[in-house]
């Protein structure tokens, strides 16, 4: 009996042993061979060029390898999670062999654009599949909707170049996605499909829809139920839903908890029944046209934790009911038409992070006490609004900040020392503020641990001279800093200290040693008071973009070394005392798109390889020495909006190539005109032209200028007419030169401008009657010159005064005194040609005269000489005789007869 035990017992043990022992081992079993190769296949389709599939080896278990899992117990591939790789290549087909996976995650890799895989669809074993952010294109394949045990499925894009778009035609397929518990798309071309809402209410089970930036265009809002009833989060972000807010949400009552409609154009207001979704604890309804007042009963949604109404065109005032939501972690009502004062209970959000309120008509005063309570608060924005800041100097505050954004709110105009008490502030902008104090050197230590720093257009003063900049992006510009200029570390990557008093000269600030290579960008000091010569270390200064140096007291050359700034875009050296020639090396600067060197003493020729500056948009040579003629490769310049020489001494003719410029004679402007120039955290093109005869600041608006100014200088010959060609061209002007003949007769065409200065030369002859088509004129010109006759008449031309056209002694008509007759006219023509610049009058009647004789001749010399030819012609009129009598005859015969019997009735 003990025998038998022990025979049926021993086995027993020996097969939990065993078993134990495959449930302890990492990799019990070996993976299935038909797979292994499916994997190598699929990886051979791909680049790898972070080595993420280092470990996919033929020698090595696949279940070992990176991203790969399977079964326990059967050693079949049941996960391929592959996500952020960094793969480029195609879908491989091998990947259909892996019969049990139930897990394929290959979102953030690049398939450059291909289809996803209609195969896909017969992988009924798949639960989870995520292709988002993959770049993949084309059309979704509907087999998708055969996956139906899938409960996890995630599309969009990553790369939008790619053509065409993924996009699905409708979604009727995902109807059958019976288990389908979370979709997201994200990017993808929705437009085609109407009725969206209908097909997906049918997935009882979707717990998360997210349809964002899908070009979806209406959200059905006259349905009036729909079967989302277990759905917990609908984000639509990004859309096109030109309508208002549908009262179907109002059925999600038992499950809806983050609603996020963001950036849709919905219209109307918030609708009441937004407070059936009782449980809601997001709701972000920012960035569309939502109108009237915020409704006092947003303040039943007690869940509530993050609330954002931003940019919207809400009025009135905030709704005292907000403070009810005790929840609330995030409030943003940026960007409206609020206006009054705060209401007390918003102080009463204990648990408040985020509080934004700027930007607008708010008017309030406020003082530490209003913050008592809220000592969670991480970012507050009350920026762009008239509230008053008032606290005592000694306060410490309850919060510590991270970010504070308090631009135009009053908190001067002592200096706010309470700053320093915030130690995890990372960004501060206390820009336009009204402080008129002296900044205590204790800031500036306290403040090298910010990353972004604003004190702009205040009356902040203090001598910099000792103090050491830490952070990434700084703006002090407008202020009234003093002393030398500050030392920098390697981490500044935005500098903009103009419009200040800073003096001395830069090359200690510039060639000062860091500990690191600078990550300087963008620097400004435009407007001080510094001097001495541009400094010749600019090679270790590699990533500069954008250099502002404008009017200061800088003297000598413009250093070569200048060159080696290769992503060099914008420079201004405007209103210095610089001299010499432009260096040679600036060619070497090919991203350059703003040049501006005007008012300086630059010496010689405007150079040839000016033209090799392909990206050149701005070119401002003004008030400076440049003599000789305008270079002719000025004209390869085809991205040129600004060409400014004036006031030089420029010779020659005007060259007949300007036509070339493509954006001048474009009429629109394209939206990405300035993208390259552009420097996201510092507007640095702005620029000061002389378009209207004044200076005028463009800054935001400069992309849309057109102008070419070749004014003051020795020019001569004549306008050519090419020049009639720049169809969007604003401001021409040529004034104070020596330029002959007339005006192009199709500057009409020329439709867009808006200023038009001729004056001060010799140009004779009519004035066109095409300028009276210039209806956008506002500023012309055409004082001191020979023009004669009557100036043409039209409502534009006659509403310039007088001085538009005086200097001018043959010209008559309004709006100038003088009468027209017909005896200034011909005077004016005689003066002309008296002065030997009526040639082309001449060469007229010249011709004319030629003309008449070679055609008199021509006929009757062969009528006198060729008796045959003069008989047939003598009987051709005769003939005609013949037939207009016989006409004639015909037809007062006629007319007699009807008047006879008109009288006998």
């Amino acid at each position: 009996m003990a025998i038998s035990k022990v025979i049926i017992v021993f086995p027993l043990l020996c097969f939990l042993s065993s078993t134990i022992s495959i449930l302890c081992d990492p990799h019990p079993l070996v993976c299935n061979e038909t797979e292994k190769h499916a994997l190598l296949s699929f990886k051979h389709a791909f680049s790898d060029p972070k080595h993420s599939l280092s470990s996919w080896f033929a020698q090595e278990d696949c279940c070992g390898w990176n991203g790969v899992c399977c079964h326990n117990i059967t050693g079949r591939v049941v996960d391929l999670d592959l996500s952020n790789f960094g793969l480029v290549g195609k879908f491989s087909p091998a990947l259909f062999q892996l019969e049990f996976l139930n897990y394929l995650d290959l979102s953030w890799n690049d398939f450059g654009g291909t289809p996803i895989p209609s195969f896909l669809g017969s992988m009924q074993s798949l639960t989870y599949l995520d292709l988002s952010f993959a770049s993949f294109g084309g059309l979704i394949p509907p087999q998708l909707g055969n996956l139906s045990n899938l409960l996890h499925l995630r599309l969009g894009d990553a790369d939008s170049s790619y053509k065409p778009q993924l996009y699905a035609k409708n979604l009727r397929w995902i109807s059958h996605l019976s288990s389908l518990e979370l979709l997201f798309m994200y990017e993808v071309d929705l437009h085609r499909e109407i009725q969206w809402v209908e097909s997906i209410s049918m997935l009882s089970s979707l717990s998360k829809l997210l349809l964002e930036d899908c070009e979806l265009d209406n959200m059905s809002p006259s349905l009036e139920y729909v079967n989302f009833t277990s759905l917990t989060v609908l984000s639509l972000y990004g859309n096109h839903f030109n309508h208002e807010i549908p009262n179907w949400l109002s059925n999600l009552t038992a499950s809806l908890l983050q609603l996020d409609l963001r950036d849709n154009s919905l219209k109307g207001h918030i609708p009441i029944t937004i407070i059936e979704l009782r449980y809601l604890n997001v709701l972000y309804l920012s960035g569309n046209q939502l109108t009237r007042q915020i409704p006092e009963y947003l303040g039943q949604l007690k869940h509530l934790e993050g609330l954002s109404l931003g940019y919207n065109s809400f009025d009135g005032p905030i709704p005292s009911s907000l403070g009810n939501l005790l929840s609330l972690i995030s409030l943003s009502l940026y960007g409206n038409r609020l206006n009054g004062t705060l209401p007390s209970s918003l102080w009463l959000l204990s648990n408040l992070q985020t509080l934004e309120i700027g930007n607008n008509s708010l008017a309030d005063t406020i003082s530490e006490v209003h913050f008592d309570k809220l000592s969670k608060l991480k970012y507050l924005d009350m920026s762009s609004t008239s509230l008053t800041f008032k606290v005592n100097s000694n306060w410490v505050p309850p919060f510590q900040l991270g970010q504070m954004r308090m631009s135009s709110c009053q908190m001067g105009p002592n200096f706010p020392t309470w700053l320093q008490t915030q130690t995890s502030l990372l960004y501060l902008d206390i820009s336009k503020s009204g402080i008129m104090d002296i900044a205590p050197t204790s800031f500036w230590k306290w403040a090298s641990h910010l990353q972004w720093i604003d004190l702009s257009d205040n009356q902040i003063s203090g001598d910099l001279s000792g103090v050491w900049l830490n952070n990434i992006l700084i703006r002090l510009n407008s202020n009234c800093f003093t002393g030398l200029l500050p030392a920098l570390s390697p981490n500044v990557t935005v500098l903009n200290m103009a419009n200040n008093s800073f003096s001395g000269p830069i090359s200690h600030f510039l060639c000062q040693k860091l500990n690191g290579r600078s990550k300087l960008e963008a620097l400004d000091l435009s407007n001080n008071d510094l001097c001495g010569e541009l400094p010749l270390c600019w090679k270790s200064l590699q990533s500069l973009t954008h250099v502002n140096l404008g009017n200061n007291n800088f003297s000598g050359k413009i250093p070569d070394s200048i060159g080696s700034l290769f992503s060099l875009k914008a420079l201004h050296l405007k209103n210095n005392g610089l001299s010499g020639s432009i260096p040679s090396s600036l060619r070497d600067c090919t991203s350059l798109g703003l040049l501006d060197l005007s008012g300086n003493k630059l010496l010689g020729n405007v150079p040839n390889w000016i033209g090799k500056l392909a990206a050149l948009k701005v070119l401002c040579l003004r008030s400076n020495k440049f003599i000789a003629e305008i270079p002719s490769q000025i004209c390869q310049l085809s991205s040129l909006i600004v060409l400014d020489v004036s006031d030089n001494g420029l010779s020659g003719i005007i060259p007949r190539c300007l036509n070339n410029f493509s954006l001048m004679a474009a009429i629109e402007t394209p939206d990405d005109l300035f993208t390259h120039l552009e420097y996201s955290s510092f507007e640095l093109e702005g620029l000061v032209l002389m378009t209207v005869g004044r200076e005028l600041e463009y800054k935001g608006i400069l992309k849309y200028v057109r102008m070419v100014d070749l004014s003051s200088n020795n020019l001569s010959g004549s306008i050519p007419t090419e020049l009639s060609q720049l169809f969007g061209l604003r401001f021409l002007n040529v004034s104070k030169n020596h330029l002959m003949g007339r005006i192009p007769e199709k500057i009409g065409r020329m439709t867009s401008l808006l200023s038009l200065d001729l004056s001060t030369n010799h140009l004779s002859g009519e004035i066109p009657q095409s300028l009276a088509d210039l209806t956008f004129l506002n500023r012309l010109n055409l004082s001191y010159n020979r023009f004669w006759g009557r100036i043409p008449l039209s409502t534009q031309l006659q509403s310039f005064d007088a001085f538009s056209y005086i200097g001018n002694a043959q010209l008559c008509g309004a709006p100038l005194t003088k009468n027209c007759t017909e005896d200034d006219e011909s005077q004016g023509m005689d003066t002309i040609d008296e002065n030997g610049e009526g040639s082309e009058m001449r060469w007229f009647y010249i011709s004319n005269g030629l003309g008449f004789i070679v055609g008199f001749w021509g006929v009757c010399g062969a009528l006198l000489l060729k008796e045959n030819w003069r008989y047939a012609y003598f009987q051709f009129l005769y003939d005609i005789r013949d037939r207009v009598y016989v006409a004639a005859a015909i037809r007062l015969n006629w007319f007699h007869d009807n008047w006879r019997r008109l009288l006998v009735t």
